[in-house]
């Protein structure tokens, strides 16, 4: 594989824009390629004599500060200066030193390396910055949990021997000078002091997690005297537990006192919960140090080729001057991360793995989930079987003839409602496989925004696979009804149990607790319906959201769910001579299960109003809120048409389709910006076509007022019972397939400008004294 392609494919999405820009330059030197090419060929000077006479005149050159270079040639042709900048930052310009003439691009090309080295060496030093800060607030945490862990699992142990065994390994480990995680050389761990978490003096030591508080000074005292007036435990005086309002029961307590930050409770239930938040710390953190240590490789990589390209194209030696230059600058001589990687490994292993460095090793690096060739294989099989079941359907339907029948058209008006949750649900799975595919073609990161764990999540192969066999199973129970039927003297009763036993079996796959059919998927989803179920009492993340947004498009497929327990409560009971309209329970339910997904969406709204305090949740829930009206109103039409009724349905879809089109466009995609530098759109697009966001919104607004068929009425001959509707109901589907990729290609976006490229977790501990106080 080609560089390029491989840099491209090997970029952290969001830090995209951080990245050298090595396709531009690129582009800069076959521009340089074809002024070359275009140029008579000149006759080079072969003689020896004019070889000599050549590095005579500019061996002498003063190329760095005034002080005279007599090394390789190729030092003649650049020179790499450093110039200050705000902040105390090095910048670096090159000055060409070749003749100006013809060279004007070779100029330019230099000016644009110079930029991109700039940018690139800017940003992976105010990252390492950011890590270490969070180095120190990882080191007071370690400070407060292995102290937590004394307290909790032997109240009654010497806590000093055991606090200073745990963390430090102070006694197999003892060097007087070692390897600061904060610099590049050796330092003195007697004389460099920094703050520790609780306000004394330490210094920095090789230890088993990033920052290494002791001092040595400070033990030899301890040691030495006889009373033991310090307890380190003392550490728990000043901390509290983070509430972070994650559960119902967090939250409720949150609600009553108000406060954000709970006293130590010292329970072993609390000590688990703080392990497995710091545990997820330090593998979000650990994940940084990967992506930094990989952007600073990629990255060097790229100068490199990019200069050794330059040298075969115009044949001057310029690259060992610019590369000395990039290895001595801080993207190339910075260890830090390096230094930290080993530090948070061992941290890891021996507080969070039970020192299993073989275990440890798989959850902080797992395993990329590999393409299967069986996947393929398989989900070609099943789409094929699908295609030959529903070809079956259709002619075994036309040569019972019950189409024809007023009995057979009552018979298909009752058992369609049954297989019709499942269409909704397989043409939703579809369009999401088709999602994933178009996401991952443009770098859009998906995982990471839904938050799927690295190697668990789905691809669009799987995704496909699973619709597909959802589809076949689905369609062999509908033949299968529809051949029983056909032999109702025969089957007798057992036939209207066939769409309960694939309820069943889809039931049981959904919650089955082995670990097959994609487990952790399955958990996942569940978890997020779980949550979207007590929407209030869970703070809202992008995946529970996202799901709810999916269920305001599947109300039929629910509502289906209802017919379910009508057709064998009632239907059944009755032998068919009875409908679900005529019962009120029914109708009742009916307006109900239309309103629970936007019920739900209010109620994340609602609680990400108080928690972020962002006024747009206030208008969101508003636009929820009003859609409820209207699907309230427009139900009641359904089942009691008037001229009353079907004026209050245009009124209140009018103004609710029109607010959620806005918002649709607006908000989620982030288009019709004003001040855009694409007209009518947004300043980053990652579609190359414009014409496809366009098309996108119109077609979104013309979907938006599918409700217009209630009104208008459309009757078509050959479409009987409920078929309208259920069309209408998928239409809705596809607008949301489409929704979803521009709503994560907008989030996307936004990450990418911010540089968000790991999940934010909440530190389980805050310390208060007045040390720290006085920091913030």
């Amino acid at each position: 594989m080609k560089f390029g392609k491989l840099f491209k494919r090997e970029m952290v999405p969001e830090w995209i824009e951080a990245y050298v820009d090595y396709t531009g330059l690129k582009h800069i030197l076959q521009e340089i390629r074809r002024f070359k090419e275009s140029k008579q060929p000149q006759t080079p000077a072969t003689s020896l004599d004019q070889r000599l006479a050549l590095y005579r005149n500019f061996s002498g050159l003063n190329l760095q500060g005034g002080v005279q270079n007599t090394g390789d040639i190729e030092n003649q042709v650049i020179a790499v200066n450093t110039v200050p900048h705000e902040n105390y930052r090095k910048f670096y310009q090159t000055k060409f030193l070749a003749s100006p003439e013809g060279a004007e691009n070779e100029i330019i090309f230099f000016d644009k390396l110079d930029h991109e080295f700039n940018k690139v060496n800017t940003f992976y030093k105010d990252k390492v910055d950011e890590v270490m800060r969070e180095v120190t607030l990882l080191n007071k945490q370690m400070d407060a949990l292995i102290a937590l862990r004394i307290k909790v699992m032997d109240p009654g142990f010497n806590a000093f021997p055991s606090l200073q065994s745990l963390s430090l390994d102070i006694n197999n480990s003892t060097p007087s000078r070692i390897t600061s995680p904060l610099k590049t050389t050796a330092v003195d761990t007697d004389d460099m002091p920094v703050s520790s978490s609780y306000g004394r003096q330490v210094s920095m030591t090789n230890a088993s997690y990033p920052k290494l508080p002791i001092n040595r000074n400070s033990l030899r005292e301890f040691r030495d005297t006889d009373s033991h007036k310090t307890d380190p435990l003392e550490i728990l005086d000043h901390v509290k537990i983070v509430n972070t309002f994650e559960s119902p029961i967090s939250t409720i307590r949150g609600v009553l006192s108000e406060s954000k930050e709970n006293d130590l409770s010292y329970k072993k239930e609390e000590l688990k919960k703080v392990e497995h938040r710091l545990k997820l710390i330090f593998i979000e953190f650990y994940q940084k140090l990967r992506h930094l240590k990989h952007f600073s490789y990629m990255n060097l990589s790229a100068f490199s080729k990019i200069l050794k390209k330059y040298e075969k194209i115009t044949s001057r030696k310029a690259a060992r001057s610019y590369l000395k230059m990039v290895d001595n600058s801080y993207l190339g001589s910075s260890e830090e991360v390096t230094s930290l990687l080993n530090r948070v490994e061992t941290t890891f292993i021996k507080h969070f793995s039970q020192s299993n460095r073989r275990e440890g090793m798989k959850i902080l690096r797992p395993k990329h989930k590999r393409e299967k060739h069986r996947i393929t294989f398989i989900s070609g099989f099943f789409s094929g079987c699908s295609i030959a079941l529903l070809v079956a359907v259709i002619l075994l339907r036309d040569d019972r003839k019950l189409i024809d029948k007023d009995e057979g058209n009552s018979y298909l008006d009752k058992i369609v409602p049954l297989y019709s949750f499942y269409a909704y649900i397989v043409l939703h799975m579809l369009l999401y496989a088709a999602n994933i595919y178009f996401w991952k073609h443009y770098k859009i990161n998906y995982a990471f925004i839904f938050g799927f764990k690295q190697g668990t999540e789905l691809s669009y192969r799987e995704v496909f696979l699973l619709s597909n066999g959802l589809a076949m199973l689905v369609l062999a129970a509908l033949l299968m009804h529809l051949h029983m039927n056909s032999r109702a003297e025969v089957y007798g009763t057992r036939i209207d149990y066939v769409p309960l036993g694939l309820i069943m079996v889809l039931l049981f796959i959904t919650f089955c607790p082995f670990n097959i059919i994609y487990r952790s998927s399955r958990w996942f989803l569940i978890r997020c319906v779980f949550r979207c179920i007590c929407a209030p009492l869970y703070k809202v993340t992008l995946p529970d959201f996202f799901l709810a947004d999916q269920l305001t498009s599947q109300v039929e497929a629910i509502r289906s769910l209802e017919y379910y327990i009508c057709y064998y409560t009632w239907i059944k009971s009755s032998h068919g001579h009875d409908t679900c309209q005529s019962h009120n329970v029914y109708n009742i339910f009916y307006f109900i299960l239309a309103i629970i997904p936007y019920w739900f969406r209010f109620f994340q709204c609602v609680r990400r109003l108080f928690e972020e305090k962002d006024q747009a949740q206030a208008y969101n829930g508003l636009r929820y809120f009003l859609t409820i009206l209207a699907v309230v109103i427009k139900t009641a039409y359904v089942l009691r048409k008037s001229l009353t009724w079907e004026v209050l349905v245009i009124l209140s879809s009018l103004i609710t389709t029109l607010f959620n089109t806005y918002w649709d466009i607006v908000v989620d995609w982030g288009l019709l910006r004003r001040k855009s530098k694409n007209k009518f759109l947004r300043d980053k697009l990652i579609l190359h076509h414009k014409s496809v966001y366009f098309t996108a919104m119109v077609l979104d607004v013309l979907l938006r007022f599918a409700w217009l068929q209630l009104v208008l009425r459309f009757n078509v001959h050959s479409l009987r019972g409920s078929t309208v509707s259920s069309i209408f109901a998928c239409l809705e589907v596809i607008r949301r397939g489409m929704w979803n990729f521009f709503r994560l290609e907008n989030e996307h976006l936004n990450n990418v400008g911010k540089y968000r490229a790991f999940k934010s977790v909440p530190l389980p501990f805050a310390y208060h004294d007045e040390d720290d106080h006085k920091e913030e």
